[in-house]
Formats: C-alpha cells, sequence, structure tokens
C-alpha cells in the first residue's frame, strides 16, 4: 500500500457508502479512520485497510464532538472529512415517534454539523481540507412519506452551501454528493423496502467512487447524473413539477 496521504474521518463506515468509500482512499493511500456503530464491521475493515475503528452512535447528543475528539487524538489532525452517516425512516408522518424524530435530525443533521464545526478550526489554520456532505435527492426534490429524511438532508445541503460561501479562499472546499436510490441495507433499516422498478438502484461502490472525486474536485455530484433533470424541472417550474411528483408519487 502506497504511503499515507494524510487522513480522512469517514461517518457511517460500518456499511454501504461509507465502507465502499473507505476502502477507496485507502487504497489510495489514506489513513482512514472509521466511523460507526457495528463493531465487528469496523473491526473487520480495519485490518483490511489499514485504518483506525472509532465506534459511536452519533443519536447521542455528545457523540459528534466526542468522535472529533478521538479522530484527532489518533494522528493529530483530519485533512478530510466525510459526513455520511444516515438514518432513514418512512411513512405517514403522524406515525413517527417524538423519539424517532428527534434520532433523525440528530445523526443526519446535528451530528455532521458538530462534527464539522469541530474539524473546521485545524483545516483553516493548516489553510487545506476537504469535507464532503453525503445527502439525498430527497433533500433537493422532497419526498412522500419521508418529510423528515428530506428536511434534514435539505438542511444539510444548505448548510454545504452557506459553508462553501464562508470558506471561499481559505484553502478548505466543500463537495456534495447527491444519491438517488442506493443497492445498500438503508431501505431495510428504514422501515419499508424499495419496491419501484424505475429508477433502478445504483451500488455503494458507484456513489463512492463520486465522494473520492469531491475530495479532489469539490462540487455537487449527482449519482446517477440524470438525477439534475428533476432538480433543475423543480427550480424552472416548481408548479408543474409538484403537480407530476403528485401525481406519480416521489417516494423512493
Amino acid at each position: 500500500m502506497p504511503a499515507p496521504r494524510g487522513t480522512a474521518l469517514v461517518t457511517g463506515a460500518s456499511s454501504g457508502i461509507g465502507e465502499a468509500t473507505a476502502r477507496l482512499l485507502a487504497a489510495s493511500g489514506t489513513h482512514v479512520l472509521l466511523h460507526g456503530r457495528d463493531r465487528e464491521r469496523l473491526a473487520a475493515l480495519a485490518a483490511e485497510t489499514g485504518g483506525t475503528a472509532l465506534e459511536a452512535d452519533l443519536a447521542d447528543p455528545e457523540a459528534a464532538g466526542k468522535l472529533a475528539e478521538r479522530a484527532l487524538a489518533v494522528t493529530g489532525r483530519v485533512d478530510t472529512l466525510v459526513n455520511n452517516a444516515g438514518l432513514g425512516w418512512a411513512g405517514p408522518l403522524p406515525e413517527l415517534s417524538p423519539e424517532l424524530l428527534a434520532r433523525l435530525v440528530t445523526v443526519n443533521l446535528t451530528a455532521p454539523l458538530e462534527l464539522t464545526r469541530a474539524l473546521l478550526p485545524g483545516m483553516l489554520a493548516r489553510g487545506h481540507g476537504r469535507i464532503v456532505f453525503v445527502t439525498s435527492i430527497a433533500g433537493r426534490t422532497g419526498v412522500a412519506g419521508e418529510a423528515v429524511y428530506a428536511a434534514t438532508k435539505s438542511g444539510l445541503d444548505a448548510f454545504a452551501d452557506s459553508l462553501r460561501f464562508e470558506l471561499h479562499g481559505t484553502g478548505v472546499d466543500v463537495g456534495v454528493v447527491v444519491p438517488g436510490v442506493v443497492r445498500t441495507a438503508f431501505f431495510e433499516r428504514r422501515g419499508r423496502p424499495y419496491t419501484r422498478t424505475t429508477p433502478r438502484p445504483v451500488s455503494a461502490q458507484r456513489v463512492a467512487a463520486a465522494v473520492v472525486r469531491a475530495t479532489h474536485r469539490p462540487g455537487d455530484y449527482y449519482v446517477p447524473r440524470w438525477l439534475r433533470v428533476p432538480v433543475a424541472l423543480r427550480g424552472a417550474v416548481p408548479g408543474a413539477y409538484r403537480a407530476l411528483a403528485t401525481r406519480f408519487g416521489a417516494e423512493s
């Protein structure tokens, strides 16, 4: 394996997009700090990649700050932060419990904000850093039955854009990856499997490749690329878009 090229913290690395991203970064010589909740899977991935496992449940309001401290304790710096960890839920809004609503907001929105706030000072001091957010097409178009999930991802989008403006010229760049339906265990975990025939799910590896590209060339990356079309339609003719979404359903 090549000599490590900096250190990257990848949240949600014990499965799916995060796991695939960690493998790609490690293959490029990056020392990967692997966050997740599954101790055994993290240990196996750490052994495979030469990374460091950092188990934590980001639903704990204090976990993000502690995770940042532990990450910095490993090598003294984090050059790349990949905010990937996320939690889903699908169903009518009145059926969502207050506890699960709070958990969705904490994991999907508050935790990445806190991690970014905690790790940004070091990047600014060095004049170099990369922060990548894995959001969702749900955050850009809205999805029936997933109002809270979509709201958290939309909030993450707004945060990323605002941070880009704030960090202009500092050497710290922001990338956003906007996946559609991804072939992972996410849909089983959210409580409702994906049953539509279109759009077809893409692989976690394909999304991970976009995440790694975003660490080199910050910007917005849709996976698949055609997802730009409904976003553009929603912006250009919102009334028509809403009529179509209501008629055909926007659930992913």
